[in-house]
């Protein structure tokens, strides 16, 4: 079993590794930067979507901005668009879970605003919604996907794609890029 959990955490640091050296990925975490970097200091607002443990990262992420991370501040407007139980029940049941994201974005966003879309897949239908309707909205998306990107990658402005297909991975840089952003975003708005 020790050996099992070596092996693990390898995985976790050749994934790591593997988006380290990558330039043109390190890039669009750069450019993800300076773009919620303009969305906050233009007044508007960041909005963050997933399913399972990617609404989980949604929102501890949103959290960092809308909260703190490192440095006691004023709070940045920034929600998971999933944190509302009784909408998202709703929603599902009169329309379709494929919706949910979609409609709530029509109901609160307006142009300028920013939304960050995390699926291991890329596929999630809810939130390849949320993309096509963001476009029309003027909103922009970033979106944090898996190697292949899945529709997500057709619809993102900013398309970071962790360069593995194992979702435990995906979602362990999923975080670790989140918290990259979240730090500079910090750093330089304050």
């Amino acid at each position: 079993m020790k050996n099992k959990i070596k092996e693990i955490i390898q995985s976790s640091v050749d994934v790591k590794t593997s988006i380290l050296s990558n330039q043109p990925l390190v890039d669009k975490i750069h450019d993800s930067v300076s773009v919620l970097v303009n969305t906050f200091q233009s007044g508007n607002k960041v909005l963050f979507c997933g399913n399972g443990g990617s609404a989980a990262d949604a929102q501890h992420l949103a959290a960092e901005f809308s909260g703190r991370f490192y440095i006691d501040r004023k709070s940045l407007p920034s929600e998971a668009l999933h944190c509302n139980t009784s909408y998202l029940t709703a929603v599902s049941n009169d329309y379709s879970y494929e919706y949910v994201y979609s409609r709530l974005l029509e109901g609160i966003s307006k142009p300028g605003d920013l939304l960050v879309g995390i699926s291991t897949s890329g596929n999630s239908t809810n939130i390849v919604n949320a993309f096509k309707l963001a476009k029309d909205l003027g909103v922009r998306t970033i979106a944090l996907t898996g190697a292949g990107g899945g529709l997500m990658k057709n619809y993102s402005d900013i398309w970071i794609n962790v360069p593995s297909s194992d979702t435990p991975r995906i979602q362990e840089s999923h975080i670790l890029i989140g918290h990259i952003m979240c730090q500079l975003v910090e750093e330089i708005l304050f």
